[in-house]
């Protein structure tokens, strides 16, 4: 399938944020150290438009990732931002995208943002309990955060709300809640990243002090399955599930404990697809067969399999079906399947279908 959408991803150093979050370490995180000056924006720029190709008739985005932007010195912003509102204006690029705090959202500020075109903001929420984001060092309180989603509503921009699972002092019924209270909010999309333990942090220390516990890999796939399902049903679209994947992360230099996977996703999706097969087949009484079709889009053949192929492996045994082909239908929306046996399709199903009965 071709591309619909691009993202030039520009990373503004950790500067623009005078809080230590337990958890954070920019530096580790993106791998910068150093400040990012005009030219090397412009450079990166003009290095993916050539690289993406007739830009004026494609979905290109410039998005500063990295830091809390709002928080950097107001010159600094202003050379970013002009950069952005050129390629913009030229009609090369559709949005610019930024990410902040929800403290350092205001009206004044918003009116800056918006001189510059830019028609993404992004909060880094982390919890909406206040107990959580004290121990997590955060310096923002739950009210923080709604009161800066009412001033941008004022605006017309999109709302990106991030969350993370398994912070300090944090527990599933907390998780819950924040979720219940994000989704009261109405975003335009999400992302949700489970706690990492990175070198050279205040999260570090709580570790090796036998202080603070961090998710395992299968619970934290287990609560972010619950969560991508509650954000389907209330059709908030998820862009992100765990942290992107750097050179320093997959060779495992700075990220000393937690629950990171590669392809962190996949494995959330992979198993809501074995639970909306465990569902569908006892639903339908499908078993005791020959043979049987299911056709998904090539993103999502990888999740509906699984990992080694467990998914097929545990629908084969389980409902006694003795081959099953996969096939790919490029017609089909991400998270929709249809089964079909010998002779007729016989019924499709996605996970928005799955998350409006079970959730």
């Amino acid at each position: 399938m071709p591309k619909a959408h691009y993202i030039i991803p520009i990373f503004v150093p950790h500067k623009g944020c005078p809080f230590d979050c337990v958890f954070c370490n920019q530096k580790k995180i993106t791998g910068l150290s150093t400040d990012i000056t005009p030219k090397e924006v412009e450079f990166q720029i003009e290095e993916y438009v050539a690289t993406i190709g007739d830009v004026e008739k494609k979905h290109v985005e410039i998005a500063f990732f990295g830091g809390s932007f709002t928080g950097i010195e107001k010159h600094k912003q202003e050379e970013l931002l002009t950069i952005a509102s050129k390629w913009k204006k030229r009609g090369m690029i559709k949005d610019i995208r930024l990410s902040t705090r929800p403290d350092y959202i205001n009206v004044s500020i918003m009116e800056f943002l918006k001189s510059f075109g830019v028609t993404i903001v992004e909060l880094g929420v982390q919890s909406m309990d206040n107990e959580v984001l004290i121990k997590s060092d955060r310096g923002h309180t739950e009210e923080a955060v709604m009161n800066a989603v009412k001033i941008m509503r004022q605006f017309d921009v999109k709302i990106g709300l991030q969350m993370m699972i398994g912070l300090p002092g944090d527990h599933l019924q907390k998780t819950n809640c924040t979720v219940d209270k994000i989704i009261a909010l109405s975003p335009d999309f999400v992302r949700i990243y489970p706690t990492l333990v990175v070198r050279d942090t205040y999260l570090e220390k709580m570790y090796l002090e036998g202080k603070y516990k961090p998710l395992s890999v299968k619970d934290a796939t287990d609560i972010s399955k619950g969560l991508l399902l509650k954000f389907l049903k209330k059709e908030i679209p998820v862009i992100r599930i765990g942290l992107q994947p750097t050179e320093n992360i997959l060779l495992g230099k700075e990220v000393i404990a937690g629950p990171f996977h590669p392809s962190f996703r996949q494995l959330v999706e992979s198993e809501i697809f074995k639970d909306m097969l465990d569902y569908l087949f006892s639903k339908h009484e499908i078993q005791n067969r020959s043979w049987l079709e299911l056709q998904v889009n090539d993103r999502t053949i990888s999740s509906l399999v699984g990992h080694k192929k467990t998914n097929m492996d545990f629908i084969k045994n389980k409902y006694k079906i003795k081959r099953i082909k996969i096939s790919r239908n490029n017609r089909l929306e991400n998270g929709k399947m249809k089964v079909s046996n010998e002779s007729e399709e016989m019924l499709s199903f996605s996970m928005k279908q799955y998350a409006d009965n079970v959730i």
